[in-house]
């Protein structure tokens, strides 16, 4: 039975277990950090299309159990004017409506599902390099000297993936795309209940929004202009610096709105910088295959980051499942994800213009197409 070495426990990771274990394979994810994975603080929106992904699997229900509604677009002007209230996504598709969570809340839903289903998860395990031993088998090693064996490794590791270097040593580095990201959290009561809606708060040059969970919670981010820092300097940004960024901003730009939500917050706030990643000139190498954000990180403007990597970890599955052999499979897998993919990544930058979101949330994975004549069908 082929067995797969999955690396990165965030978002990817287990779905592409999952996918693997429902396509008759079996898989170990192995996962750097002690418990969860990096950015956990931060929160986001799974939508139609990675619903539909999760549905492939008989997953869904794992998000939706741990996940609020947030299905409308209420936008106000920087004076306080409402806009029309529009749907978010697309009402062009009987997938599950968009949903709100906190990404550790995500994590633990995945990883829980996973285990209900024999799934492994192993922490601590910083992935190094890997080799290749004389049978063909793929080993990966890890910081603490420990190897693991298999038939092919999945990098799931993320927009700053250690494998993406072995499956490209050349491929580019992510760029700063000219935003920091901030996230806050607050039970102020003090202001409006969002219940089901996110209220986008515009302002002359960012816009926050925020919406509530059924509990009462206020969630808040917002994408801020600014310089980039370095991994260090952001990471010792406090949670009173972080929420002190956005409030000025706020106040000198005149978004009242946006600057009672940030006002209303204490220290539940964090940030980053946002990047994504430039084309790269393939996707896999020998035994070795990328996923998610280790192939194609979008900035999160269309909230797809989640929903493009579920998308990814079915499609593999899929062709893995119907092309036996590695390269075979790998390749129809990259024909029938890049485009799409690079797509977002042009769209979300701005670098695009598209009439409407449906060719981006109305998309649908059929598991019992076969993958050979989709591949096919596209060359």
């Amino acid at each position: 039975m082929t067995h797969a070495l999955i690396i990165g426990g965030g978002i990817a990771g287990p779905v592409t277990a999952m996918a693997l274990g429902k396509a008759g394979m079996t898989a170990t994810v192995y996962e750097a950090y002690a418990s969860g994975a990096d950015d956990i603080g931060a929160f986001m929106m799974i939508m139609h299309n990675g619903f539909d992904a999760l549905g492939a699997l008989d997953a869904q229900h794992a998000v939706v159990a741990n996940s609020f509604s947030t299905t409308k677009n209420a936008s106000f002007e920087p004076d306080g004017t409402p806009l029309p209230v529009r749907p978010i996504g697309t009402q062009r598709t009987t997938f599950a409506s968009p949903r709100t969570l906190k990404r550790a809340d995500l994590y633990r839903a995945l990883h829980d599902e996973l285990a209900r289903r024999g799934g492994i998860i192993e922490h601590g395990k910083r992935f190094v390099h890997t080799t290749t031993d004389p049978s063909g088998t793929v080993v990966a090693h890890f910081a603490d000297g420990s190897t693991a064996e298999g038939d092919l490794l999945v990098g799931a590791d993320g927009i700053r993936s250690t494998v993406r270097r072995i499956v490209d040593p050349s491929s580019p580095s992510p760029r700063f795309v000219g935003l920091n990201v901030i996230f806050g959290y607050t039970e102020d009561r003090s202001l409006p209940f969002a219940d089901d809606v996110m209220r986008m708060l515009r302002g002359k040059r960012a816009t926050l929004g925020h919406t509530t969970s059924p509990e009462g919670e206020h969630f808040w981010y917002t994408r801020l202009p600014g310089e980039e820092m370095s991994q260090a300097e952001a990471a010792a940004m406090t949670a009173s610096e972080w929420r002190q960024l956005a409030l000025d901003f706020f106040v000198s730009d005149g978004n009242v709105l946006a600057a009672d939500v940030v006002s209303a917050t204490d220290d539940a706030v964090l940030g980053r910088g946002v990047y994504d990643m430039p084309p790269m000139p393939t996707w896999h190498r020998s035994s070795v295959v990328l996923v998610g954000d280790a192939a194609h990180a979008a900035s999160p403007a269309a909230a797809q980051g989640a929903s493009m990597a579920m998308e990814d970890s079915v499609v593999l599955a899929k062709c893995l499942r119907d092309l036996p052999d590695l390269d075979q499979a790998f390749a129809a897998y990259e024909l029938v994800r890049r485009e799409r993919a690079e797509r977002l990544v042009a769209y979300s930058r701005g670098d695009i213009r598209t009439p409407n979101g449906d060719w981006l949330y109305s998309h649908s994975i059929d598991w019992e197409e076969p993958v050979r004549r989709v591949a096919q069908e596209r060359t």
